[in-house]
């Protein structure tokens, strides 16, 4: 199974009339497609750039319960993860896998504080328990994380939960989507909406790759577009309130030689509350992250310095090796799409999601996690099939084995010139894999190469900027790109990279 976006595109003009649109391409849009395709619903997916451009592939890549939101005694929400992180692990098992994780104990009563929050954890996943947690002695914790401070550490407590790629796993549903039957689409923007006499009828939507100007009819619309619900909403009824609050989130990458690359840390105990994780990632250290209020919303968010700072500093008290700014190989942000409640501090929010449906019957999913985004998928296309009046019909995505695409095809095809050569001595993407994401995953742009088929830009920002003139040329060969349209890739990805620096200078 493979992706063309050409084909997709004449499977979208073809239809007369689909039974669901989903506009926006994020684990909540995919999963709501997925879903929707699955139960045999005619389904056309509309995202405005890549797959997992937003929030979605910005995350701290893991699939898990929620310890802090079992601190805040949100029982139902860590039930609802741990019951997906179950399925995901059995449904995705090339892409999510089990991740061991330490929290180092620096006082002598914290074995047994988080010991007893572990095993609380541990019984709410009941059948779907990865494995049981239990307390560590000093040497073992030094030994699980080498690169821990040990001074007055007393021990510390194993537990386990799950992680991911979030891009990857993106690709994973847009392949599945499509392989039901669904359309999946990236790069079309959506600019209007079709009504007749006061109900949503369709959409208009743009094809940024040639301006053309398309209109799809369909029987009901979702809006899962994560933190741009509010202007979608708006574009449907323009006296329609806020329901969103962004809360950026950001994490430093590090060496793995900060830490370990098997065995992820938590740190509970932070100045204002929040959790940081110490995330073993694709042969890197991901730390992170923070929860700031933001009130712009931005594709391509920047970390603020206090931010930066907030993280380095924490991270100095936990590992034996104080990590400096220069240490960082890269910096990304991401603004999380939170339902506007009456709490001030966004870290206080829920995480859980909230369906709505507008007047002219356009039906909102937002909210949620990573980790919930199938049951987000249910929910919506279960509300949606309502407000449409389609069949009932049941959803199987529970028991759904998600489909991965084609591995080695694109090497073993141009083997004669010499595809499998290394992007990058940092790295272990060759050229095969760049041949691979424009064939057969619908990268159309250096920046989809190198920050979601890839993660290169995430795991070296400099790296990533070295090898854009290769990876430039390798699609431009394959998609009849000209000398012009090479060079304004090259500079275009430099220009977002540029970002991913740590010398950049923050807001």
């Amino acid at each position: 199974m493979s992706l063309n976006r050409d084909q997709l595109l004449d499977e979208a003009r073809s239809s007369e009339i689909w039974d669901i649109i989903v506009i926006g391409g994020g684990a909540t849009g995919l999963g709501t497609a997925v879903d929707a395709a699955s139960r045999g619903y005619q389904t056309l997916l509309l995202e405005s750039h890549d797959f997992g451009k937003g929030t979605s592939g910005r995350s701290t890549k893991l699939i898990h319960g929620g310890v802090r939101y079992l601190r805040q005694g949100n029982i139902k929400m860590v039930n609802k993860a741990l019951r997906e992180r179950g399925r995901l692990l059995k449904n995705a098992p090339d892409l999510v896998k089990p991740l061991r994780f330490v929290i180092p104990c620096y006082k002598w009563w914290h074995k047994a504080w988080y010991g007893a929050g572990m095993r609380v954890y541990d019984a709410l996943a009941r059948k779907l328990s990865i494995a049981p947690s239990r307390t560590l002695s000093r040497e073992d914790t030094i030994a699980f994380l080498p690169g821990i401070n040990t001074d007055n550490l007393r021990g510390g407590v194993e537990y386990w939960d799950a992680q991911f790629d979030d891009t990857r796993l993106l690709v994973s549903l847009a392949l599945t989507c499509a392989s039901l039957g669904g359309v999946p689409l990236n790069y079309m923007r959506v600019t209007d909406f079709v009504k007749e006499r006061g109900r949503i009828q369709g959409v208009v939507a743009v094809d940024k790759e040639t301006g053309t100007s398309h209109s799809f009819r369909s029987r009901v619309v979702v809006n899962a577009t994560g933190i741009f619900t509010d202007g979608l909403r708006r574009m449907d009824d323009p006296a329609s309130k806020p329901m969103m609050q962004a809360a950026q989130g950001i994490h430093l990458v590090l060496d793995p030689s900060f830490l370990s690359t098997d065995t992820a840390v938590m740190v509970p105990d932070t100045d204002d509350g929040r959790v940081i994780f110490g995330v073993p990632w694709n042969g890197r250290i991901l730390v992170g992250t923070t929860d700031t209020p933001r009130n712009r919303i931005d594709l391509e968010p920047l970390a603020g310095e206090d931010e930066i700072s907030y993280l380095l500093d924490h991270a100095s008290r936990y590992l034996a090796k104080a990590p400096r700014r220069e240490d960082v190989l890269s910096i990304y942000a991401g603004l999380r799409p939170l339902v506007k409640a009456h709490r001030s501090k966004t870290k206080s929010m829920s995480r859980d999601h909230t369906l709505r449906v507008s007047k002219s019957s356009l039906v909102t999913i937002t909210g949620g996690k990573w980790t919930t985004y199938r049951q987000m998928g249910e929910d919506a296309v279960n509300r949606a099939a309502k407000v449409a009046g389609l069949p009932k019909k049941s959803c199987i995505t529970r028991e759904l084995r998600l489909k991965t695409g084609p591995k080695d095809d694109a090497g073993s095809m141009d083997s004669s010139t010499g595809m499998d050569e290394k992007l990058h001595g940092s790295s272990s993407y060759t050229r095969a894999d760049i041949l691979r994401a424009v064939r057969y995953e619908m990268a159309r742009t250096v920046e989809d190469v190198l920050a979601r088929r890839t993660r290169m830009l995430f795991l070296d920002a400099r790296a990533a900027i070295a090898v854009a003139p290769t990876v430039a040329s390798i699609m431009a060969a394959e998609l009849g790109w000209d000398q012009d349209r090479e060079t304004r890739e090259v500079a275009r990805f430099n220009e977002t990279a540029q970002q991913y620096i740590p010398s950049y200078p923050f807001s």
